[in-house]
């Protein structure tokens, strides 16, 4: 066959495949090949560290909310009789300071409760007398327990109750909230990552597509096609492809999440019951793979175009 004749059979082959903005370069199945497969892998851990940091800021607010205006007052003191009347002098004296909104003596039974995970039940001294625990008594502020604010209540409750020791309930948890601000901060730096590496396999997979059919682009532009409508093509094409594979990976992502929360459920710690999902946080958990299609579109066309800049 002459090289005209090749040419003409290569330009209506080209003329068939690219019929108008409609056709279609990477004549591929849908959900037939790799990419698919790699973008639910991405958006399932994407949704999956999304829920993570998302459950761990609902945690930190709302235990940061809750004992913001939370003072524990402990009344250090061997003898029991001592120890109950500077707690009853105590709550005498906070019951007079402006701006305590409550008081309340934690009962014996619930001191034992939250120490016997540590100690044991039944823990005696050498002399075989129980080991002395501190009187506890819970306050709550209408306002932040600033250090100006713990140093006037100490003042207070100094003369009448000379054991006690004030401490304000968020100091306690100030490295639990530190620790899990960083695993929030790690959860955002891997959304990121997937997010780029989404991207990487995008530009890999066009890339590999646009050397397969370089001859069919070369002969498209002979025939009008601009790059705009070269890039429309493979944009859709990736589209498809992201779509499909987006949607499977919030399926995944989702059992993972409602399996890992009846897990965590089961534990009836406040922490975690406070780190609840919100209807919102759902929503931005379904909008994972909405933005992973846009993106791996928008990465698709932007390489189409730069790769035929440089083409032809």
């Amino acid at each position: 066959m002459s090289p005209l004749a090749r040419l003409g059979k290569g330009i209506s082959r080209a003329s068939r495949r690219f019929s108008g903005a409609e056709a279609e370069l990477v004549p591929q199945s849908r959900l037939s090949g790799p990419m698919p497969w790699v973008i639910a892998i991405m958006v399932a851990l994407t949704a999956i560290a999304l829920a993570a940091g998302l459950v761990m800021g609902n945690a930190v607010r709302s235990a940061s909310a809750e004992i913001e205006g939370g003072v524990t007052i402990q009344i250090v003191e061997a003898r029991p009789e001592v120890r109950r009347d500077q707690a009853e002098a105590a709550l005498e004296q906070l019951a007079r300071l402006p701006g305590v909104t409550s008081t309340r003596l934690v009962p014996q039974s619930e001191v034992d409760a939250l120490i016997e995970p540590w100690l044991g039940t039944g823990i005696a001294d050498a002399t075989g007398a129980a080991i002395p625990v501190p009187a506890l008594i819970d306050v709550r502020l209408d306002a932040p327990a600033t250090p100006a604010r713990l140093a006037q209540i100490e003042r207070s409750v100094a003369a009448s109750a000379p054991a006690a020791r004030v401490d304000a309930q968020s100091n306690w948890l100030k490295p639990v909230f530190e620790a899990m601000l960083s695993l929030q901060l790690l959860a955002g730096a891997l959304v990121l990552l997937l997010a780029a590496a989404l991207s990487a396999a995008v530009l890999l997979a066009v890339r590999s597509a646009l050397g397969t059919n370089r001859e069919t682009i070369e002969i498209v532009h002979l025939l009008g096609g601009t790059d705009a409508q070269i890039a429309r093509v493979f944009q859709r094409s990736v589209g498809y492809d992201a779509a499909g594979g987006g949607a499977v990976g919030l399926a995944l992502a989702l059992a993972v999440i409602l399996a890992i929360g009846r897990r965590f459920a089961g534990l009836g710690a406040g922490m975690v019951d406070s780190g609840a999902l919100s209807w919102s946080d759902w929503l931005l958990i379904a909008l994972v793979p909405v933005l992973s299609t846009m993106l791996a579109m928008l990465t698709a066309r932007l390489t189409v175009l730069q790769a035929l800049r440089k083409m032809l």
